[in-house]
């Protein structure tokens, strides 16, 4: 299913606002080429600016990016299943709200700073396009659904090899 380009049905001619600008995060993801790598620095400027103009303690931030990515997750099914049925296909490339959810866990526990957030957006996007198992088993599962969760497990592997990396170095 990942990021489909077979037109499964014609484009609904009237969109759902509320779920377009959720799923292409605010139209991160009509940005070309590779939409999901604009939706994943999108989601790790997002986290350094607060980062840097809120300056929380690391256990803070931690919550708050947990908080943040649990939210982006619920909210993201719902918006993924209507744009993938209004666009006519199973994962369309410009949803890109799930490459922000898997983003988002991937940088839960990591310092502040431009080092450990390029490794994580590195470590994301390595998980994510290379989708191992079982990673690739999800995009399986019905709608926004399986959009979501097969970027939610590469964010939950960047996350672990970033800390382990972390305790190596």
């Amino acid at each position: 299913m990942a990021n489909s380009k077979v037109q499964l049905n014609p484009p609904a001619k009237k969109k759902t606002l509320w779920a377009w600008l959720i799923g292409t995060f605010f139209g991160a993801g009509l940005l070309k080429p590779g939409p999901g790598t604009y939706g994943s620095i999108a989601a790790v400027l997002l986290w350094y600016a607060a980062a840097h103009i809120l300056h929380p303690a690391q256990a803070t931030l931690a919550v708050g990016t947990v908080i943040a990515a649990i939210v982006t997750t619920l909210i993201g099914i719902p918006a993924a299943t209507i744009v993938a049925r209004e666009s006519g296909r199973e994962d369309p490339g410009h949803v890109v709200i799930d490459e922000v959810a898997g983003q988002l866990i991937a940088l839960i526990a990591i310092p502040a700073d431009w080092r450990h957030a390029a490794l994580s957006l590195l470590l994301f996007r390595l998980f994510d396009i290379l989708k191992p198992p079982p990673i690739r088993q999800l995009e399986r599962l019905p709608a926004g659904t399986g959009i979501m969760l097969d970027d939610v497990a590469a964010g939950l592997f960047a996350l672990a090899i970033a800390q382990l990396l972390r305790l190596w170095f």
